[in-house]
């Protein structure tokens, strides 16, 4: 019953489109959209507790399985990010190597574009300003992944 309730609570905090793409029922929905406004502690606890009951006639595979690629989902992209902030480091460290194969990775990335952001980024650097150019350089390397 207490994973019930956990889930529960893990559900109050999902946004509405996340919710619709779940298969629960519309007393559900309502408890969900009913827990959002409540804000009293004890009485949030004993809300809690009836949206594990409510939950026990779910389907709660299903409701699991949409739960576990929502976090699944977000761990990917948290992934994706550190590794093109890898790149962006090993790209102002200046090794060609890197540089070649950032752009074999990236094929729609512009060679040129790229090669004066990481000089910029490395004149930046080199005298200690503020990291405009290291922002340019990272905010194009997202548009080229498509993060």
């Amino acid at each position: 019953m207490l994973a019930l309730q956990k889930l529960g609570e893990r559900l109050t905090g999902l946004s509405a489109t996340q919710l619709g793409r779940m298969p629960l029922s519309e007393t559900m929905l309502a408890a969900l959209a009913e827990a959002k406004r409540i804000k009293s502690l004890n009485a949030l606890r004993r809300h809690y507790r009836r949206l594990g009951k409510l939950l026990q006639q779910e389907d709660l595979d299903a409701i699991h399985q949409v739960v576990d690629e929502l976090d699944n989902k977000h761990q990917a992209s948290v992934a994706k990010f550190h590794n093109l902030e890898r790149w962006r480091d090993r790209l102002i460290e200046g090794d060609s190597e890197a540089f070649g194969a950032f752009l074999a990775e990236y094929q729609n990335a512009d060679r040129q574009h790229l090669r004066q952001l990481i000089q910029a980024a490395k004149r930046e650097q080199e005298k200690g300003g503020s990291p405009q150019a290291f922002r340019k350089l990272f905010k194009y390397l997202r548009e080229v992944s498509g993060l």
